[in-house]
């Protein structure tokens, strides 16, 4: 790459020519503030917020998107440069709800720090409001455009990272909203919940939809036995809303935590992934040999499957018809698990913790009913737990490691584990299916060619005399390309693994926000990885077969992997909706 000679605060660089003012500026450890900025996602200019001073240039600059040119000369903190940001940051302020104290990002606010930051102290520029709405019809997703800024990054990811699109800017000039076609609620649109415009919202125009409360109910309740379950990726992330690294595993601390909330079990939902692919994996083998559909497709991802459900019917019939980790969970809960604790199902609150917003929504399909009963009653998401553990005092970084509850909870193995990472399903599934069908042991049960994150992953494994193609995609951008491809007959595959969000769980919708500078500099889906595929290594058991427990709820209850019974109980069906 042909580099380019400039200056910024009078400090030499030489950098790649293609960069820009910011790239450059960033490098040299100069921070330039930004708010719409999202690097490779959202590179537009729009808040002004990155202004800055270049010799020769008439006006002000946008540092994001200006490019660098041999001999440059750039300032960041002229006088003339701080008035501008200051004069743009208190415009904006002017027109946004400042009730920041009962805000859901309070002191997680990429404006509030900025004001902070910029020294503003008053809003001299006080006159009407847009006129805004509170859009909460839908279960996962709220939109309050009284906090919205416009810097549009949710639109860019809905758009260009998840393909959906079904946000955009709307009007003109001051009364310029973001919403969807037609002033419609998210709910009647074909949005996945996804939540990853959640998850880049610099300040609180987006949140997940309230489980708390619920939940605080269900457990004041004393005629209620209320369990609660762990999604893998919640573990990887929890520890970042307490000041822990990024990556930093929190599996016992969480643990202590939820008992001492008050929860009457608390289990994990690494067990009933070994569940899931006991089930997805047999219904693999039966497709195989039988010349079922193929290929199989992964139904562990909410998000996934309502995408699929929008946008290719088409390909309902290639889906697993295993229920995801959780909801089985729940179905098992209020099954054998109340047989064999001698508790009425009625009775059974079953909260699931997720790092998923899409997974509110998915609770509430009446098709995950298979006790007669809702499996799962409530979820709320990784940021919803660590408020329950704030509000009740806890000091979550002074905790003492606790286990999970028995019977379940204290013998998942690693390949439960790795479900949060993408590639962690169609690995934990590869694990098993070899042996089931070679009747072998393998020693090496790490499969390398689906880690990793690349968009779309491709792999040919023998098991055998078969060679099975598999294919990993993650986020919904990358799981349009690939079955677009499947349908124009340019790729051919046995079995797929798509997540909804890019990165799989650990980077799911309901996960700990990180400014955007920070994401533009750490991977948090590769950090987050890291402490699920340690803890996979960690791990005594590291197949789902091997679970004792996997092999002890089938000797007593469940009869065999996609049998009649395990079938009623673990299994669904998807159907197609509208296209809006």
């Amino acid at each position: 790459m042909e580099m380019v000679n400039i200056t910024i605060n009078g400090q030499s660089l030489s950098v790649p020519q293609d960069y820009t003012i910011l790239q450059a500026a960033r490098q040299a450890g100069i921070d330039i503030p930004t708010l719409c900025y999202l690097k490779d996602i959202n590179e537009i200019g729009a808040c002004r917020m990155c202004l800055v001073e270049v010799k020769g240039a008439r006006t002000l600059v946008t540092a994001c998107v200006y490019p660098v040119n041999e001999g440059m000369e750039v300032f960041t903190n002229t006088a003339r440069v701080r008035k501008a940001r200051k004069a743009v940051l208190e415009l904006m302020l002017s027109n946004h709800n400042r009730n920041c104290l009962t805000c859901v990002r309070n002191r997680n606010c990429e404006l509030q720090k900025l004001a902070e930051e910029l020294n503003v102290t008053e809003i001299p520029y006080e006159g009407e409001y847009t006129p805004s709405v509170v859009d909460d019809f839908s279960p996962s997703i709220v939109r309050d455009n009284s906090k919205c800024i416009l810097c549009r990054r949710c639109v860019a990811v809905c758009k260009k990272i998840q393909t959906v699109g079904v946000i955009d800017a709307t009007e003109r000039g001051f009364k310029t909203k973001i919403g969807s076609s037609f002033d419609k609620s998210l709910n009647e649109t074909d949005c996945a919940m996804c939540g990853q415009c959640i998850a880049i919202c610099p300040v609180g125009a987006l949140h997940e939809k309230d489980g708390l409360t619920p939940v605080w109910n269900a457990l004041a309740d004393e005629t209620k036995h209320v369990v609660v379950q762990t999604a893998p990726a919640v573990r990887a992330a929890l520890g970042e809303e307490f000041g822990l690294p990024i990556g930093t595993p929190v599996t016992g601390k969480m643990a202590a935590a939820l008992k001492m909330l008050g929860f009457d079990k608390v289990f994990d939902t690494d067990f009933a992934a070994d569940l899931t692919i006991m089930e997805e994996g047999t219904e693999l083998i039966n497709r195989i040999k039988e010349g079922g559909k193929l290929p199989l497709i992964t139904s562990c991802s909410p998000g996934w499957v309502k995408f699929c459900e929008h946008n290719f019917p088409d390909f309902l019939d290639n889906l697993s018809s295993a229920k995801s980790p959780h909801e089985m969970y729940g179905a098992v809960l209020k099954s054998y698990y109340a047989e064999k604790a001698g508790i009425d199902p009625k009775d059974i609150y079953v909260v699931s913790v997720m790092p998923c917003t899409a997974k509110k929504f998915e609770a509430q399909r009446e098709e995950l009913s298979g006790t007669g009963y809702p499996d799962v009653d409530a979820v709320i998401t990784t940021r919803e737990l660590a408020k329950m553990i704030k509000e009740a005092g806890i000091e979550f970084n002074k905790l003492e490691d606790a286990v999970f509850d028995s019977p379940f909870g204290d013998e998942a193995t690693g390949a439960g584990v790795i479900f949060g990472a993408t590639g962690g399903v169609m690995e934990a599934a590869l694990r098993t299916v070899s042996e089931v069908l070679t009747g072998k042991t393998f020693d090496e049960v790490e499969y390398e060619a689906v880690r990793g994150t690349e968009g779309i992953k491709e792999a040919t494994v023998t098991i055998g005399d078969l060679d099975v193609k598999v294919a990993v995609a993650h986020g919904l951008g990358n799981a349009r390309k690939l079955l677009e491809s499947i349908r124009e007959g340019k790729a051919n595959y046995h079995f797929i693994e798509i997540m909804g969000c890019p990165g799989g769980c650990v980077t799911g919708g309901g996960q700990p926000i990180q400014p955007a500078k920070l994401q533009a500099e750490i991977d948090l889906k590769a950090e987050r990885a890291k402490a699920l595929y340690a803890e996979d290594r960690a791990l005594t058991y590291r197949k789902s077969h091997d679970n004792p427990y996997i092999k002890k709820i089938y000797e007593e209850y469940l009869g065999e992997p996609c049998g009649h019974k395990s079938h009623k109980l673990l299994h669904t069906h998807y159907h197609e909706r509208p296209k809006y």
